[in-house]
């Protein structure tokens, strides 16, 4: 009953979770993209830019003043709590799965001496500091350049990407490097977007004019946030896919990944605002490129180096050493009611079953066992791969 009841919550919240950020990229996206649409009208100084769009069968018309309007409509629509509901829904789901199983799929077998307790705090720590050292580069002089703030903030993305993937478990650490990220984007609209967007309405209904600077700083954060969100979402679905987190360099594809999806978003922000330069026109085939290497590094793992050849008695007796407790019809690992995914070794017949999958999950990838807490040697790994590559022959 615990399992069915650990996967229905675990179910309910990641659906949620999606829901929301859907929810929260959509309106990035369309915001980013209205900003860059806009046209400057010549009639009216305080006005910005307008945006005629069509949908649905109606016409709108979206206009930006320069700083805001001289008086405020009675209603008033703040998008913000599309951040923060998937950034909840995504805390109650790191909370679900990795902190509550934390000896099982939190903690990496570099670490296997960190408690869970200790390993949950380290994950905590981690994310609020990420986002007090970003806020801070961001308001020191360094924040006052671009490029110098895009490598710093870079830079704090690799050491964290680095950390995450030495510490903790190859999924747990991926994952933790789009939390971490997506962290900061949400601090960034808790923090900084929406309260600098409440001084702006406060000053008006005092009849002052708006500090500017709010508005600027606002921008600079809600762009940083435009840039991210593609890595992110890649680490959202990177669970499903062990060439990436199960790699040994793990860290170095976790940073392709943002080098990639920043690359491609910049193609497409200088697109939409017809603003293509060659910089814009390089990041297309640059992210391309990136990709590209990502595979490279990620098929660095294939082939085996073993070319003895192995029996299934063999690979059988690997399995059962280091398998079978979980993937059973009865397991005998605590913690675990029932096999993982479904998947089961306890007949010859489901091992050749899922031979793809071991190859995928052992021997391309240390994904299983989880955190090798059975310490499977590089030697077993090969050989496993090696009967897969021979054909996974039961007889």
């Amino acid at each position: 009953m615990t399992a069915l009841l650990f996967d229905w919550a675990s179910l309910l919240v990641r659906w949620a979770h999606v829901m929301f950020g859907i929810m929260w990229i959509g309106t990035s996206f369309y915001f980013i993209w209205l900003d860059a649409s806009l046209r400057k009208r010549k009639d009216d100084p305080d006005i910005a830019g307008e945006s005629w769009q069509v949908h649905g069968g109606g016409f709108y018309l979206a206009e930006k003043y320069v700083v805001a309007p001289e008086k405020l409509p009675a209603e008033l629509h703040w998008f913000k709590y599309e951040a923060y509901f998937t950034w909840i829904t995504g805390f109650l789901l790191l909370a679900i799965i990795y902190y509550w199983g934390a000896e099982t799929f939190l903690i990496g077998s570099a670490s296997q001496d960190m408690s869970a307790e200790m390993a949950v705090g380290v994950s905590l720590v981690s994310l609020a500091v990420g986002w007090i050292v970003y806020d801070l580069v961001c308001r020191s002089p360094l924040g006052n350049n671009t490029t110098t703030l895009a490598v710093c903030v870079f830079l704090m993305i690799v050491v964290a990407s680095y950390f995450f993937t030495h510490i903790f478990s190859g999924r747990a650490a991926f994952l933790h490097v789009g939390v971490f990220i997506g962290t900061i984007m949400t601090a960034n609209v808790f923090f900084i977007i929406i309260p600098n967007q409440k001084e702006t309405v406060a000053a008006l209904l005092a009849g002052k004019i708006p500090d500017a600077q709010f508005g600027i700083q606002a921008k600079q954060r809600s762009l940083h946030n435009n840039y991210l969100t593609l890595p992110v979402v890649f680490m959202m679905i990177s669970n499903h896919y062990p060439i990436t987190y199960g790699h040994p360099s793990s860290w170095l594809i976790a940073v392709g990944v943002v080098v990639a999806g920043g690359l491609l978003r910049h193609f497409i922000n200088q697109h939409d605002a017809n603003e293509l330069d060659w910089k814009g026109k390089v990041a297309l085939p640059a992210s391309a490129l990136a990709v590209v290497a990502l595979i490279v590094v990620s098929a660095s793992r294939l082939g085996t180096g073993y070319s003895e050849p192995v029996e299934f008695a063999e690979a059988r007796q690997i399995m059962n050493k280091h398998c079978i407790s979980c993937h059973s019809a009865t397991p005998t690992q605590e913690g675990f009611e029932d096999a993982p995914a479904g998947v089961m070794f306890d007949t010859p017949r489901d091992v050749r079953k899922y031979a793809a999958q071991i190859n995928a999950q052992v021997v391309l990838t240390d994904t299983m066992p989880l955190g090798n807490l059975t310490e499977m040697t590089k030697e077993e790994r090969d050989k496993l791969g090696a009967w897969v590559a021979q054909g996974a022959e039961i007889n």
